[in-house]
């Protein structure tokens, strides 16, 4: 899942109005943001396996400190606990520790039986992945639901508040669109380069939301 994670982060806004959606974007894309970077110091592995799922071009064989459960709790606790240590606000580390959780709840609900429980143990996902018009749907209605629970509760200060957003939503789409049409890479090398592009998103999300305020009637 690319675009749905985004979801997430745009509807959690409604739950914790005062954190940035930079902030929230970090949360629910933080598996990923490791994911790369892990890749690249050969801590983890993938191969290219063009058809192996429908959608998505790769085996995710060796992913086990980013993307297995145990992990993926440990994460979420530690983002929420960091966020507590600097913010002392129990409902937006809950939130943020929530967000980091829900990105392995969404893969496991896509991606085929590659999802660890822990290193080295079984290997889980209902393979949602497996069906264009299912996964598209899916994705679809969480980036749209959270778009519209975000647009509910906040308003733009001034222009930059209402295109900078709007032109990152519409980054996001088009994004999401070549990535489904552009097929697999050429190496595993650039897949984690351009994997490292979501960083990109946290900055701009953080930018953009710095120009909105949350709406009065809240």
């Amino acid at each position: 899942m690319f675009i749905g994670h985004f979801g997430v982060a745009l509807a959690a806004k409604k739950i914790a109005p005062r954190v940035s959606l930079g902030t929230l974007i970090f949360a629910a894309q933080f598996l990923d943001l490791l994911w790369p970077m892990f890749l690249l110091l050969g801590w983890e592995h993938v191969r290219i396996a063009p058809g192996i799922t429908k959608v998505s071009p790769f085996d995710f064989f060796d992913y086990p400190i980013s993307h297995s459960l145990l992990a993926a709790v440990g994460w979420s606790i530690a983002v929420a606990t960091g966020d507590f240590s600097f913010r002392r606000n129990r409902r937006a580390a809950l939130v943020l520790g929530l967000a980091v959780l829900s990105h392995w709840i969404l893969d496991f609900v896509t991606h085929r039986p590659d999802l660890p429980l822990w290193p080295g143990g079984p290997k889980v996902g209902l393979g949602l992945w497996n069906s264009w018009v299912a996964s598209i749907s899916s994705e679809t209605v969480f980036f749209v639901g959270g778009l519209v629970g975000y647009v509910s509760i906040t308003q733009a200060r001034e222009k930059i508040g209402r295109y900078g957003f709007w032109s990152f939503m519409i980054f996001l789409v088009i994004a999401w669109i070549a990535s489904l049409a552009a097929g697999a890479p050429p190496s595993t090398t650039a897949l984690a380069w351009s994997a490292l592009s979501i960083w990109i998103t946290v900055l701009w999300g953080w930018w953009a939301d710095s120009h909105r305020r949350v709406s009065p009637r809240a």
